[in-house]
């Protein structure tokens, strides 16, 4: 049944909850560059220290798994017993990073569950101070990290040992696969890191976890083997809450999943301390999804639309002041980032200075107003990127202080190559994209 949805109070007064000011924040916007000879980066997580995770690769296009701080790149992946590949998803505050690896051993089913395209397994480990240790399983070959909060716990993606005839024999829109093992959201908690499956709803079979907020309330999706791909970017037919051993299904927004074009689903991506989460929904049809807002006390998903002008989005992370950030694509998938901030979503872009680099895709907000993503260079290339309030970026530049009248106004899409397109595909940990130009 489709969802219909009446403005109410409950919606306006949680709306301008979120509204420290109607007036724009700016944001100056930092290029994070690359490891040497490297031409691509992205960054995935921001913590409230400003310490921000995300995958650079090498000269021969290898990607590593790597930390910035205060303009300096760390390539933790050189002190890690781990295969060629490796992402870093997330740190929290205690400098815990969580990390998607292969190892040395070949998958034996073929999977790609990473997207590596190499045949190798892949693994889930935690990074800090030098010492790497390994996420278990659910007695399959392969698993992915997503969040950890500032207790240690930690939620993704493991697999099992069911060979479910069910799932897919090709390879997904977004390259991973094909699949052949059941795989589960889970939460690894307690020593040393225990493994416990989320269950997903009622007649599911498969699930994956995306976020972890400070209270334990878990968000991702959950679905079949036939109808959810995992990342990137994931989708599922069903938005879902884990708290205190229960599931709950958030909702829809009149559609469920579209496997056959990549990120056409319903997920939540993230869950701030008050219980607020967002995540991306597939409209009827399922040919389109929006971004969308959740909470207990709203009781169903709110839509939060697109940027004039576009045609699909997705929120991927919401602070505790309940600022959003995620993607707006339009109708041939080339997204830019959006800020979603009292009741107005706003492309990133026009609030940092002309001549930027161009904000694709934003993944987290933290607790400051910090934006970590990757976009576009002057020179084609994709990068990590930091944006920072002015009220926290202490550069004393002209934006800053409010020389410049007026917002930079909306700056003309860049145009991405193909071998850039593949890249953010097959790097991209969560997020909706719809059809890039030049895809089939």
């Amino acid at each position: 049944m489709k969802f219909r949805f009446q403005t109410s109070t409950v919606v306006l007064g949680l709306l301008a909850a979120f509204a420290a000011s109607a007036q724009s924040q700016r944001y100056t916007v930092s290029d994070l560059g690359t490891l040497p000879g490297g031409s691509f980066s992205q960054a995935t997580f921001v913590n409230s220290r400003g310490l921000v995770t995300g995958i650079a690769t090498l000269p021969d296009g290898t990607q590593h798994a790597v930390v910035w701080y205060r303009g300096s790149i760390l390539d933790i992946a050189r002190h890690s017993p781990s295969g060629i590949n490796s992402g870093a998803f997330a740190v929290n505050d205690w400098g815990q990073v969580l990390v998607q690896a292969e190892t040395t051993s070949s998958d034996p089913n073929n999977e790609n569950f990473c997207t590596y395209f190499t045949g190798l397994a892949c693994r889930a480990f935690v990074w800090q101070n030098g010492v790497t240790t390994l996420l278990p399983t659910l007695g399959g070959t392969n698993a992915s990290p997503s969040m950890i909060n500032n207790r240690g716990q930690i939620v993704g993606i493991a697999e099992n040992s069911v060979v479910d005839p069910s799932c897919p024999g090709q390879p997904a829109v977004t390259g991973s696969g094909p699949s052949t093992l059941d795989f589960e959201a889970v939460l690894w908690a307690g020593g040393p890191h225990q493994v416990r499956k989320l269950h997903p709803l009622h007649g599911d079979s498969v699930g994956m976890a995306f976020w972890i907020n400070e209270v334990g309330q878990a968000v991702g999706g959950s679905g079949s083997c036939a109808d959810s791909i995992l990342p990137g970017p994931a989708v599922t037919p069903h938005a879902v809450l884990w708290e205190n051993g229960t599931v709950t299904d958030m909702g829809n927004l009149g559609g469920t999943v579209n496997t056959s074009v990549p990120g056409i689903g319903t997920i939540a991506l993230s869950i701030n301390n008050r219980g607020q989460a967002v995540g991306a929904a597939a409209l009827a049809g399922n040919t389109a999804g929006h971004a969308f807002l959740w909470s207990k006390k709203l009781g169903h998903m709110f839509d939060l639309g697109t940027i004039s002008g576009d045609v699909v989005s997705a929120a991927l992370s919401i602070n505790d002041r309940g600022h959003v950030v995620g993607l707006s694509s339009d109708a041939d998938g080339n997204p830019r980032a959006f800020l979603f901030r009292g009741g107005t979503m706003k492309d990133l872009n026009s609030l940092v200075p002309p001549g930027s680099i161009y904000m694709l895709i934003p993944y987290a907000i933290n607790s400051n107003g910090q934006v970590a993503g990757f976009g576009v260079t002057s020179s084609g290339e994709i990068h990590g990127f930091l944006a920072s309030p002015c009220r926290v970026d202490t550069a004393d530049d002209a934006w800053c202080r409010d020389e410049w009248h007026d917002e930079a106004g909306e700056r003309p899409r860049p145009f991405l190559t193909q071998d850039s397109r593949e890249r953010i595909h097959h790097t991209m940990h969560a997020g909706v994209l719809g059809r890039f130009v030049g895809q089939p």
